[in-house]
């Protein structure tokens, strides 16, 4: 089934990135497309505060079969769309980096998603590490992002969300800033 964008979903979206963007606050949120190609400009720009050991990329994206979080601890150099992302786009068995070689090598966090998962399920989310991103938009994010942060010392982290109808949009907000709060309690 195609996760299809609503109006309550994109203001999720928007109330998340406001409620962690503040002028005192260092966290910046930016929010991406969600069609492949045109995410790479803004996914891989390169500004000065990207090089700090302190910058962290966190992505979220919808797994609508899941009924609980799920931490992504690799992305796979494979883009195989089961359905065309929004701009028709469906490739099939295809490297997401042609020069990175097979579409079975994988690219590895280098956040502690176990330590993660256990400090977040303390405070009392059903959520999991996991080694599967899927095939289509979140891998394909999650693979270039994982590989910028190689090369540039930063760090990255996926994070799959249920659908609103299987965790209710407060519970997603309370985890996500629990999320930034641990994250921030581990790379200080």
């Amino acid at each position: 089934m195609r996760f299809k964008r609503d109006g309550r979903t994109r203001l999720a979206r928007l109330r998340l990135a406001a409620s962690f963007s503040h002028p005192t606050s260092s966290l910046s949120i930016h929010l991406l497309p969600s069609a492949a190609p045109p995410l790479l400009p803004r996914l891989l720009e390169d500004n000065s505060l990207l090089f700090s050991s302190k910058v962290k990329r966190i992505h979220f994206g919808v797994n609508s079969g899941a009924t609980r979080f799920a931490l992504e601890n690799q992305a796979v150099n494979e883009a195989t769309f089961r359905c065309p992302d929004e701009l028709g786009w469906k490739p099939q068995r295809v490297p997401v980096v042609p020069s990175d070689g097979s579409i079975l090598r994988t690219r590895e966090t280098t956040l502690p998603v176990n330590e993660l998962t256990k400090s977040l399920q303390k405070i009392g989310y059903d959520v999991v590490p996991s080694d599967d991103a899927g095939r289509f938009v979140c891998n394909y994010v999650y693979y270039h992002s994982l590989r910028f942060a190689e090369q540039h010392g930063i760090k990255s982290l996926f994070v799959h969300v249920p659908l609103f109808l299987t965790i209710d949009e407060e519970v997603q907000m309370h985890f996500a800033a629990s999320l930034l709060e641990v994250l921030a309690s581990f790379t200080n």
